[in-house]
């Protein structure tokens, strides 16, 4: 059967968050035609979240319906999200940059890899995106959180419950602030102000969050872009005797049998940590140096809960935190650890319960009196992201074992520290552990437990930029080495996964792409 062609400007793989970013700048700065293809189904329209999260309260049911694909299930993956928006329509809004050292680790910690890029390069590029999405958000000291300009937004206020808890770490010597975040502080982009109702997860019945979708709203209504649903992309080809990539070989859900071909001047891989590699792997593309699918990388996290000598009300915002940069900088030991620190309130511990501390039962107003007595201390929630240097073999493979509906091998995850971060694991997380006893004691108060994850969070990796194709698959500006036309935007171009959450950074790095990639057309007059 004859393939259904489809010719436009510039075809990108995928319609997550950082296909958003990229689309949007290159439809409003740049006379192009832009076709997102997206193996997804759409997700339902903002105007009925509020009953979606009715039907979750009171019946358990996903907001979220076809939000992935059936024979899509990878074992590791983060989260199996595959739909118009991507796992951001998911996540939680937090927004915190990386810092300078995270872009020059082995000439300022000795550790790892430099980037082909320093935290200057990005930074405005983390501007643009905070703008485009809208980050509420405060500056931290300028001494570790440096920033060229200030946030769009003002910050999210501070809860009565946050403000008691910014005395006893100020109180500690250690500067915390407002974390930042997508989640509206005044009406920004036709999008509410966030209400602070604690009712963010896992759908925000007003859309006060920003989410992937509402990029996509505004360009599909606006006819700026075309999104092509429920269409997989499954291999990219390159012309005969040339380097540059020709068509996207797909296929329709629809449709299995009409095969669809999309021919155009640039491809734009968007499919993340994930379905960025195996796309390119399945392709055959990019691979010279073995580098596809390796360097997997993230960061885990130690956390904690601490008893205070002091009054809080728990639920009045939970979702929301402090969060401090000083232990991202430079490390404090002669051995490497890096981590954030964040600071929530609390229910743990505060709840109430038939038995007491004798594991006596008690019952009538016993358990009211034994209630009341233990809320008149807080419980403080910490955790701490500290950073891991990937080895080469942290690597997502093709799994001949496990194939989709259409024949095609799935991914197969494997993650894997670098011998300095499996040598060091259980001493950053013991410094961690002390820092939390640290905090405990200055405010009079006991930790009443700790916990450290095994998986790695904010995964990124698997097509890492380098200074040339021996070190990298693609260059600083998301370029594959070996194809001039074929760009990787966002996640999967990291070379190291930082101590903090990681979205905005993907963001900053698709909107640096796709500055490169407009140069390719002419620029729309302002």
């Amino acid at each position: 059967m004859s393939a259904r062609v489809i010719e436009t400007d510039v075809c990108i793989v995928g319609s997550g968050i950082t296909a958003a970013m990229a689309a949007e700048k290159l439809a409003d700065e740049r006379n192009v035609r832009v076709l997102v293809v997206e193996a997804g189904d759409d997700m339902p329209p903002v105007q009925d979240w509020y009953r979606l999260r009715r039907r979750f309260l009171d019946y358990g049911e996903s907001p979220w319906p076809a939000d992935h694909l059936d024979d899509a299930s990878v074992e590791g993956i983060q989260s199996r999200s595959m739909c118009v928006g991507g796992l951001a329509m998911h996540w939680g809004g937090v927004t915190p940059r990386f810092s300078p050292e995270d872009f020059q680790l082995k000439s300022s910690c000795g550790v790892g890899d430099d980037w082909p890029i320093t935290y200057e390069d990005l930074d405005p590029f983390y501007q643009e995106a905070e703008e485009r999405m809208g980050v509420s958000g405060e500056q931290g000291p300028a001494d570790i959180d440096p920033r060229g300009k200030p946030f769009p937004l003002p910050k999210l206020p501070l809860s009565y419950n946050l403000e008691k808890l910014h005395g006893w770490v100020s109180a500690a010597g250690i500067p915390m602030w407002s974390q930042p975040s997508t989640k509206n502080s005044v009406p920004y982009k036709g999008r509410s102000a966030c209400c602070r109702n604690d009712t963010c997860t896992p759908i925000c019945p007003i859309g006060a969050k920003y989410s992937p979708d509402a990029t996509w709203r505004t360009l599909r209504s606006g006819k700026q872009v075309t999104m092509l649903t429920r269409t997989l992309v499954r291999r990219l080809v390159p012309a005969a005797g040339s380097d540059r990539i020709e068509v996207a070989q797909a296929v329709s859900r629809d449709r299995p049998n009409e095969p669809v071909e999309i021919r155009a001047r640039m491809f734009v891989v968007a499919g993340g940590y994930v379905w960025s590699p195996h796309l390119l792997l399945l392709s055959g593309l990019a691979n010279r140096s073995g580098l596809v699918g390796k360097y997997l990388t993230g960061h885990r996290n130690v956390s904690g809960f601490v008893s205070l000598p002091i009054k809080l009300y728990p639920g009045l915002n939970e979702q929301h935190s402090l969060v401090s940069k000083q232990f991202m900088r430079k490390p404090r030991y002669d051995r490497y650890v890096r981590h954030d620190l964040r600071v929530w309130e609390s229910a743990v511990d505060k709840g109430p319960r038939l038995r007491n501390d004798a594991n006596e039962l008690m019952l009538g107003d016993a358990i009211l009196n034994d209630w009341r007595q233990r809320t008149q201390t807080g419980t403080a929630r910490v955790r701490a992201y500290y950073d891991i240097v990937p080895a080469r073999e942290s690597e997502l493979t093709l799994d001949s074992a496990r194939k989709n509906a259409l024949g095609d091998p799935l991914p197969k995850l494997a993650w894997r520290d670098a011998e300095v971060s499996r040598d060091l694991r259980g001493w950053q997380e013991e410094q961690i552990k002390a820092l939390f006893e640290s905090l405990a004691k200055a405010g009079n108060g006991r930790v009443i437990r700790t916990a450290s994850d095994s998986f790695q969070d904010h995964p990124a990796g698997g097509c890492r930029m380098g200074k040339d194709a021996s070190t990298g698959v693609v260059d600083s500006w998301g370029r594959a080495f070996e194809h001039q036309n074929l760009f990787v935007v966002g996640a999967p171009t990291m070379v190291s996964g930082s101590c903090a959450n990681g979205t905005l950074t993907f963001c900053a790095l698709s909107l640096r792409s796709a500055q490169e990639i407009g140069k390719e057309f002419s620029a729309k007059r302002m």
